[in-house]
């Protein structure tokens, strides 16, 4: 957020005034109409964007709240993107609030042919027992891990049997938080389908990312004869 009299005010600052004081409803609402637009704007202007998709987070107050679903149809609707397009995420935190009830808000989510990405799912202690309950399609593995890998073995081994276990449930694995070309190879060894990180690119603006959907990342250190 840049205030115009405070500079750039991270995330980890308002996020937590804006959840307390119920204002995370209406900017998450925002937050998920501005990204289908921008997606739309993108599959406009880039003949290559068809396939692309946005994800968006959803907090607690947001996911529980009783709008979510028809908040997500009309930023659909508006943007004449179709739902297969939008990736909502939540965190284990959220899942774990009201598993029951929060299946069956996934279920009618995916229903309407949004899919359904599970973040940070695995640093918790239940997460693995509860994992096979969502109505999900990606599992996003917690960069803490990423780093971790490359120097204890017993990481690369909990991260390949979290990657087998998502894979035997359906789920479509996402690394985050790859930042050097020998992480890449780790994880794609393991299995994984993508990643995200500081390997290929810091956070952009929109007129960036659709630079780089346009021509594709710039070549990394390193990165020749990556696809």
């Amino acid at each position: 957020w840049r205030h115009p009299s405070r500079g750039l005010i991270c995330p980890a600052e308002f996020i937590p005034l804006a959840e307390n004081t119920g204002f995370i409803v209406p900017l998450g609402r925002w937050i998920l109409r501005e990204a289908c637009l921008q997606l739309k704007a993108w599959r406009a202007s880039l003949p290559d964007a068809g396939d692309a998709w946005v994800s968006v987070n959803l907090s607690a107050p947001q996911f529980n709240h009783p709008s979510l679903i028809e908040d997500v149809a009309d930023a659909l609707r508006d943007a004449g993107v179709p739902a297969r397009c939008l990736v909502v995420e939540l965190t284990e935190g959220v899942a774990m609030e009201n598993p029951a009830a929060v299946r069956v808000q996934l279920m009618r989510l995916r229903a309407m042919g949004a899919s359904v990405a599970l973040d940070d799912f695995v640093t918790g202690q239940s997460s693995l027992a509860y994992l096979h309950q969502y109505p999900a399609d990606k599992l996003k593995l917690d960069a803490s891990f990423v780093r971790a890998m490359e120097t204890r073995n017993d990481v690369r081994d909990i991260v390949g049997a979290v990657t087998t276990l998502a894979h035997q449930l359906g789920l479509v694995v996402i690394v985050e938080g790859v930042e050097t070309e020998g992480q890449l190879a780790r994880v794609r060894a393991l299995g994984a389908e993508y990643v995200q990180g500081y390997f290929f690119s810091k956070p952009v603006d929109g007129g960036r990312a659709a630079e780089i959907l346009a021509t594709g990342f710039p070549p990394s250190p390193g990165m020749e004869g990556v696809a």
